[in-house]
């Protein structure tokens, strides 16, 4: 008799902020200066496994303005969500944490930099649309073509 196998499934358990920082290190003689600042935004994106088809997946976006050497301000969030992935295939599984669930991430930790620049007293920084799937096939080449010009090891007898 064979056992029936049970459709894929995906779920999301929970989506919270797992980690919320900000500094202004150089208040109150920052919100003098007139100029504009440079505005830096890095995006990681992160997955662990917790057993019985969750995952954690986190989500962490830094934005940083300077102007000139001095910083304006610095926020890190950390949004995060509990996804529960069942009966998915393994070549399935990654994309799946690297790109669908970071999508559905991103607009929450949009609005939390958002608010929590406007509270620390700067203009909001609107984050743009992200490319996920971009980064994640970006990722896939770099290391392939790291795995190409690594020198191959011949075993000596």
């Amino acid at each position: 008799m064979s056992e029936q196998q049970e459709a894929p499934s995906f779920s999301i358990e929970k989506l919270y902020l797992k980690d919320l920082s900000v500094e202004v290190p150089n208040a109150p003689e920052i919100f003098l200066v007139q100029e504009s600042p440079q505005v830096e935004i890095q995006l990681q994106s992160n997955a662990q496994g917790l057993g019985d088809g969750a995952f954690e997946v986190l989500l962490t976006v830094t934005v940083t303005a300077r102007i000139e050497e001095k910083t304006v301000f610095l926020v890190e969030v950390g949004q995060a969500g509990i996804f529960r992935i069942v009966n998915v295939p393994e070549d399935n599984l990654e994309p799946l944490l690297a790109v669908a669930c970071p999508n559905i991430l991103f607009p929450y930790a949009r609005e939390v930099v958002s608010d929590t620049i406007s509270r620390a007293g700067f203009a909001p920084v609107v984050l743009q649309p992200v490319n996920f799937e971009g980064m994640y096939m970006s990722r896939l080449q770099e290391a392939e073509a790291q795995a190409a010009a690594a020198p191959h090891e011949v075993p000596i007898q």
